[in-house]
């Protein structure tokens, strides 16, 4: 229950919403023979994923990074700093 209304909504913790949209976003890249893993969140909310698949190594990895996975993320979790790729 949400502690601030008593709404009844449970509230996500930062990690679940992340892990939520990175699942959303995972059928769309394994079309594409690629897929994305989440490593984890740090305390400053930078999100750390890691691509797989044909993802890894691709020459547009960095641009699907930013413009695809760190937008959306941004979008539907506005507390997200930046989302970085580790090997």
């Amino acid at each position: 229950m949400c502690d601030s209304c008593g709404c009844g909504q449970t509230e996500q913790n930062f990690n679940d919403k992340v892990s939520a949209v990175i699942e959303s976003i995972r059928p769309m890249l394994q079309n594409d023979g690629g897929d994305i893993e989440l490593v984890g969140t740090d305390q400053d909310n930078t999100v750390r994923v890691r691509l797989q698949g044909a993802c890894k190594g691709c020459p547009g990895a960095a641009m699907t990074l930013k413009m695809g996975v760190e937008r959306l993320l941004k979008e539907k979790v506005p507390e997200v700093k930046q989302v970085v790729a580790v090997a």
